[in-house]
This record gives structure tokens, sequence and C-alpha cells, in this order.
């Protein structure tokens, strides 16, 4: 979950500074980068427990793994007094999701090569830390073993709002915030229409991205029913603020028309002063109205327009650049993955049209079908003739083919296409993550879920 936007305190005038705030994320190809983020589970070696935030004689904390990191040039962020994130001078940071989840918002940069680095060198210094405190960290979609009572909360104001509001909204909020882990990818767009087709695009091929890396079919220590739980989490989490978009299909798609979802969707809070004002299920367009009941006769600032906009969770999710939302967290190889498969369809002019020719006739109702359906399926879920996993074959050499034409080398002459592999492997066996979980499961780990923290931990 975002952090709070930087402080800005121009006022909103009227809808038409909204739009002008997506407007402004319009870029250059020559200025597009790549930011991608990633969330991993934190646990204690001596019992494979949470973290609480605290550590103490019982073992060490989050704040001790965050302070740990401060060595390596990662300056802290606090709120009220408390270290609750940490900043990179060179960009990125590192944040705390609500249940001690540990997440690295990468720097946008331009090649994916970069963003292996930067994935690799954050594991390094990771692993240094956690080896002297006791700590281990695992990528998965959903936190396999504890029930949701025994995982800690962090101490984030907007995350007690959030807690108190979820539960009103839906059944499975709270897991979302405690258990969940996702990686994402940030992608830049050079017009609205530009926008409109890689939105669109990216909203159609969500369901193939969360089936292929689907990896979270465990849930306090057994098989769930579903192999990615984490997405399935999301259909039940709070329908005002989640989903597929299907007006983003319609005529007159752009950036006005997510103004208006965005004014439809409730508000959680405002943020002033570093306090967070509960305000949630009101009305930003009261808001602009000076008339909000947390905050009577104020009108909104720019700042929180862009706070607002971090709390709507649909599968893709614009700001002033557009957020790839889909997918379950995982190894270092998939997280690389991750940004080399969204690149390689949205970055290239003709790999983008040609996604465009394959989604053309794909309706909001079938996207949803595959929404509703792949948590449970993955590549196996049915689709027209075929099965999603027919449609991953022909996805993923499209995306290989435009990483191909971006042509951007690493130092030993190796191109983008390189990260693509393992997804290929996914897709040539039909084998999500998850299904190779159930197997050791049900085979060699005797039924437990342990062995998964050992064998998969960074």
């Amino acid at each position: 979950m975002s952090a709070p936007s930087k402080p800005n305190a121009q006022p909103v005038e009227s809808k038409a500074d909204l739009v002008a705030w997506f407007e402004a994320g319009c870029k250059p190809p020559e200025q597009w980068r790549i930011g991608t983020e990633h969330e991993k589970l934190a646990f204690t070696l001596r019992d494979l427990r949470p973290l609480p935030y605290e550590g103490g004689t019982e073992g060490p904390g989050i704040r001790d793994l965050l302070e740990g990191l401060k060595a390596y040039g990662w300056r802290p962020v606090e709120e009220a007094g408390t270290l609750i994130a940490l900043s990179c001078p060179t960009g990125g940071s590192v944040t705390l999701e609500p249940g001690g989840q540990l997440e690295l918002s990468g720097a946008p940069l331009e090649t994916i090569h970069q963003t292996c680095a930067e994935t690799t060198g954050h594991h390094l210094n990771l692993k240094t830390v956690c080896s002297e405190l006791g700590i281990g960290l695992i990528g998965l979609g959903f936190n396999p073993k504890w029930p949701r009572a025994e995982i800690p909360w962090m101490p984030k104001g907007r995350y007690a709002i959030m807690r108190r509001h979820m539960p009103t909204r839906g059944t499975l909020g709270l897991d979302m915030m405690l258990r969940t882990c996702t990686v994402q990818v940030n992608l830049d767009f050079e017009s609205e229409a530009d926008m409109v087709r890689k939105i669109r695009a990216g909203l159609a091929l969500q369901p193939l991205a969360t089936a292929l890396w689907a990896n979270s079919p465990f849930t306090e220590g057994r098989p769930n029913g579903f192999l990615s739980y984490r997405s399935h989490i999301w259909t039940d989490t709070d329908p005002d603020r989640c989903g597929t978009l299907p007006f983003a299909f319609e005529t007159g798609m752009g950036f006005e028309r997510y103004v208006d979802y965005m004014l439809d969707v409730p508000m959680y809070f405002v943020h002033r002063d570093g306090q967070y004002i509960d305000a949630a299920g009101q009305s930003f367009r009261d808001f602009l109205d000076g008339r909000l009941p947390a905050l009577p006769g104020e009108r909104p600032t720019i700042g929180d327009w862009a706070d607002h906009v971090t709390t709507a969770f649909p599968e893709v999710r614009l700001k002033t650049y557009l957020e790839m939302r889909g997918t379950d967290g995982g190894p270092w190889s998939r997280i690389c993955a991750l940004p080399a498969f969204w690149v390689g369809l949205l970055y290239d002019t003709t790999a983008l049209d040609e996604v465009g020719q394959l989604i053309r006739r794909w309706t909001p109702d079938e996207i949803a079908t595959l929404r509703e359906q792949v948590p449970v399926q993955a590549l196996h879920t049915p689709f027209r003739a075929g099965t999603l996993g027919d449609v991953a074959l022909e996805v993923l050499d499209i995306a290989r083919r435009g990483l191909a034409r971006r042509a951007r080398l690493n130092s030993q002459g190796r191109d983008e296409t390189c990260f693509l592999d393992v997804l290929t492997e996914i897709a040539e066996t039909g084998r999500c993550p998850a299904e190779e979980h159930l197997e050791s499961f049900h085979g060699r780990w005797n039924g437990s879920v342990d062995p998964l923290f050992l064998e998969y931990a960074y």
C-alpha cells in the first residue's frame, strides 16, 4: 500500500484540476521508466512466526530489520516519532504493509537489467541483516501458516482507519492487509490515448498474469482450494474500490472518466500535519464543495487527491503512471520476470498493437469471468476454444519479441528476453508455482507447510 504522497498544498479549484493531475503523467517514450515493487513475509527462523514491530527477549522485530538496513545508506522515515519506512537518496523506499510484510518500492529505472541489479542488491543487504537477527524472508502470495489473529499490526495511522472500515465492506479485507504479498510494476504512458490502450491491455491480461504467478495455495497450514488465494481475497475486500473496471473498455474512456470513478470511491482519510483524520466512507465530491464531515469548511489540495487515488485497488490502477497489480509474491526470478512481461507487451508499439488485436473481441464479461475463475484454476481456466494456458504461450511470444526489439543489453550482451524464461517454462508445462507446492505438500513434505519456509526463503 502506498505511503502518503509528497506534500502538495496546491488547492483543487475544480474537477479540471483532478484531470490535469493525471495528464501531467504523460511522458515521451525516451523518458519512460520501470518501477518494480515486491513484498516479502518476514518470520523468525526459530519458530517461523511473523515478526512483531518491536523485538525483545523473545526474538527480533521489524524495527530491528529496518534499523539494520540503515547501514546500507537507507534513511529513516518516521510517523509520530516511530520508524515506519526507509528512503534511498538515489530513489526507492522500503515500507511496511499492515502485517509487517516488507516492501521494496524500487526506483524508476530504464531497463530490466537495472531492476534485476536493484533487487539483487536489496536481497543481499537483507540477507546480511537477517542472518544477524535470526530472521527469514519469503515471497508468497499469502501467509501459509499463521491465522489472522496471530499477525501483529504495524503502527501506521492509515492502517488503523482501514482496520476499522474494511470489515464493513467485505469479509476478507483484513486478510488482504495482514497476510498477502504481491509484486507489481509501474509503467509510463505517452498520452491519454496511449494510457487507454495500456490500461485496457493490462486489465484484459491481468488474469493471465495472476495465473502465471499463482503462488498462494495454503491457509493456516492446509490447502485452501485456490492456486492464488491472494487474488480471490480481492474479490471480497471492498466492491467500491476493487475489480476489473469494465468502464475502461467503453467509448469515452480517458482521464476524466477515471476521475469520475475515483470521485465515486469513498474516502478513507485525510492526511494533515503528520496525522491521519478518519474520513472513512465520506465523499471526495463533498470535499470539493467544502462539505466533508471530517474537515468541515476545508477544500482539498492536490496532495489530498493523490492520497485518495492510492485508496482504490483495481487490478490496474491509474496514477500519473499505471500500476499492474494482479500477481502473487514469489522468488527473485519471478520478481524480475514481471517487469519483463509487461514492458515487452506495453513499451513496444508493435507488441501493443498485437495485444490490441488479440483482445479486441474479448468482452468485459469474459474478462470478469476469467478474473473469477483464475484464482482456482490458474492456467487451466477454460477460455473460448481452449484454456488460458494456450493464451499464455501466445502472449509470452509477443512479449519476447517486444523485448528483443527494445534491444537493451547488459554487460554480457544479453537482452531483456532472458527474464521471460521462467514464465515460458510455467506456460509450457501448464503448472503454476502453487501446483508445485501442493505436490510437495502431499508428497515429500508429509502434509506440512513448514518446509516451504526453508526451501523457498530468500
